[in-house]
């Protein structure tokens, strides 16, 4: 059984002088379901927060982060980067950004490829989320490694052991996938999902739970294990996202659970263009 550790940044309290000389960054991440802001002092992740993804104006947005900045204590402008996966969300967060930091955040694309040698054939079709994770995964546990994010979709991103990307596979996510069956399922009720005690469900609740969420962990281990035979060396498996507290843990084949990745990812790249 592979060793499940769990990704944290070490947690510390530092004087508050301290804490005011070290540089603070926002890291913004938007997917398709949630928005996620993480604040970095230095390279260790002080908090983050997630909502659901909306239509905002930059106005709103930058509400957002000044009711974010009083709960962290974020008393001066800080640099900023930004990952979206949703373009029409893009310019009011990178607007807002801009008006909160005094200068304009650093976006994530493509050109992150001069940190790591992407092999899609079309890199800008390649997902900003999923450059972050495969840089975070290569750089905070090595590599060869299979990054599994388990949010909107579930991706599966591969890092190969001279740390390129080689590419990787895209499934419907757990939340999706649930939304649909109850949507089109005239007698499935729709239920909060959590892990079910027992496989064999003795309700209709029961058998979705299992279902959906065996059936998720089922898919993953398909394929990391079809995906890692196509790889050279043993693949660190790390898994992220929103359900992956939910599901990695019943998952054989996922050795680490770090709900920061992308953040993280982020955060080294704006290191790097910083």
């Amino acid at each position: 059984m592979p060793d499940r550790r769990r990704g944290r940044t070490p947690r510390g309290a530092g004087a508050a002088r301290a804490r005011a000389a070290t540089p603070t960054l926002l890291a913004v991440k938007i997917g398709n379901s949630d928005t996620v802001i993480g604040v970095f002092r230095g390279a260790r992740l002080a908090g983050s927060w997630r909502f659901a993804s909306a239509r905002v104006t930059a106005a709103a947005a930058g509400l957002r982060l000044d009711r974010l900045a009083r709960r962290v204590a974020v008393r001066r402008p800080a640099a900023a980067v930004l990952c979206s996966v949703v373009p029409a969300l893009t310019r009011s967060w990178a607007g807002a950004l801009t008006r909160w930091c005094g200068r304009a955040p650093l976006v994530v694309g493509p050109d992150a490829a001069a940190m790591i040698r992407i092999h899609y054939r079309d890199p800008r079709a390649l997902g900003a989320d999923r450059i972050a994770n495969a840089i975070a995964a290569r750089e905070l546990y090595g590599a060869p490694a299979i990054v599994v994010d388990l949010g909107t979709a579930t991706t599966f991103d591969c890092v190969s052991a001279g740390g390129e990307y080689l590419g990787g596979a895209i499934a419907p996510g757990v939340g999706s996938s649930a939304a649909a069956l109850f949507r089109r399922a005239a007698r499935v009720p729709r239920v909060a999902l959590r892990r079910p005690r027992r496989a064999i469900g003795r309700t209709t609740a029961q058998s979705v739970r299992s279902g959906v969420l065996w059936g998720a962990a089922g898919q993953v281990d398909a394929l990391v294990r079809r995906l890692a035979r196509e790889m050279k060396g043993t693949p660190q498996v790390v898994a992220t996202g929103g359900w992956a507290e939910l599901v990695a843990p019943e998952c054989a084949t996922v050795g680490t659970l770090d709900p920061a990745l992308t953040l993280k990812g982020m955060r080294l790249i704006w290191e790097a263009g910083a």
